[in-house]
């Protein structure tokens, strides 16, 4: 492994590395960074699961804690983010499947069940997306 030594010490050269919370490359790719954090916006809400599946808590009440406690930890540092379409399609997916989860099925006029539409989880977020509201939150 390539490296240098500065006074009888051998410093490796390495690919990646953590810094303050956020992954930083040799080639600038943000794409480890953003895999990383879906994941740990994954693991924030599974650990949560029992607020966001308990029948005490209101629709709004799931959205604000899943604003409070899921969303951030997806975009912590995403301030240095470039993001292209398929990134920030990505983070809309990542959202839209979780507040799929927190919404539930929507029961149709013929008593059929239908997953919620890209609309009304706009409608739901005040059509303030993790995209639109990285920025303004």
């Amino acid at each position: 492994m390539d490296g240098i030594d500065i006074t009888q010490t051998h410093l490796d050269q390495v690919k990646s590395f953590k810094y303050l919370g956020s992954i930083v490359n040799g080639n600038n790719s943000i794409e480890e960074e953003m895999k990383g954090r879906i994941s740990l916006g994954n693991k924030a809400f599974y650990a949560n699961q029992d607020l966001f599946k308990s029948n005490l808590l209101t629709k709004n009440s799931k959205l604000q804690l899943y604003k409070t406690l899921v969303r951030p930890v997806v975009t912590y540092a995403c301030e240095t983010w470039v993001l292209k379409e398929n990134r920030k399609t990505k983070l809309r997916v990542f959202e839209r499947k979780v507040l799929r989860r927190i919404c539930g099925p929507t029961t149709e006029k013929d008593g059929t069940w239908q997953i919620k539409l890209n609309e009304e989880l706009n409608r739901l977020t005040g059509n303030k997306n993790i995209i639109i509201s990285k920025h303004k939150d």
